[in-house]
C-alpha cells in the first residue's frame, strides 16, 4: 500500500483529492495538511512513502517543505496551477521526483505516484524550463494537460460544487 500525505491550503480541493486517491487500490492518504507546516509535522510523525505539495501554501511553500525533506525517504510530488520562473530549477535541486500542473486528470496524478515510486520522476511539460529539459533525460514528461478537458481535478471539484450548489468562480 502506497502511504500518502498530502498539503494543500484549499479545502476542497484537498479533500477532493485525498478521497479520489483513497479510491486507488493500492493508495492510502494516511494526512492531510493545509498549510506547509502542517506537512511537515505529518511527514514526521506517519512515515508516508510519498508526500503531494502545493507549491504555494501559507507558513511554508512546498518548495521549502521539498527542501527540509530532503534528507526524509519521503517522495515528493509537488502540484501547481502556473509555471513560474526559477520554480522548476529549485524543484530538481530539492530533489522532488514530480512536478505537476493541477489540470492533468486523476488518472494521470495516480500513475505518477505509482511511477515515482518506482523510481521515476514526472514533470509536466509545460512546467519545465527550456534548458533543463535535455538534462532530465530519465524524467517522463506528461502529455499537455491543456489539450485534456475529460477526467481533470477541475473537472472533479466543478462537478462537486455543482452538486453542493457552490459557485465554481
Amino acid at each position: 500500500m502506497i502511504r500518502i500525505v498530502i498539503a494543500e491550503d484549499q479545502e476542497l480541493l484537498l479533500e477532493a483529492m485525498g478521497n479520489l486517491l483513497n479510491l486507488e487500490e493500492d493508495i492510502e492518504v494516511v494526512g492531510q495538511a493545509g498549510n506547509g507546516e502542517e506537512a511537515l509535522t505529518l511527514v514526521h510523525q506517519l512515515q508516508p512513502d510519498l508526500c503531494i505539495l502545493d507549491i504555494e501554501m501559507p507558513e511554508k511553500s512546498g518548495l521549502e517543505v521539498a527542501e527540509e525533506l530532503q534528507l526524509n525517504n519521503c517522495k515528493v510530488l509537488i502540484l501547481t496551477t502556473f509555471a513560474r520562473p526559477g520554480y522548476y530549477q529549485r524543484a530538481l535541486k530539492a530533489d522532488v521526483r514530480g512536478y505537476l500542473l493541477k489540470d492533468n486528470p486523476s488518472e494521470e496524478l495516480a500513475f505518477s505516484i505509482r511511477s515515482i515510486l518506482d523510481g521515476k520522476r514526472i514533470y509536466s511539460n509545460e512546467l519545465m524550463d527550456e534548458v533543463s529539459c535535455d538534462e532530465n533525460a530519465d524524467s517522463l514528461p506528461l502529455k499537455s494537460a491543456q489539450n485534456t478537458k475529460t477526467g481533470s481535478v477541475k473537472n472533479y471539484l466543478s462537478s462537486i460544487m455543482d452538486k453542493m450548489k457552490l459557485p465554481t468562480g
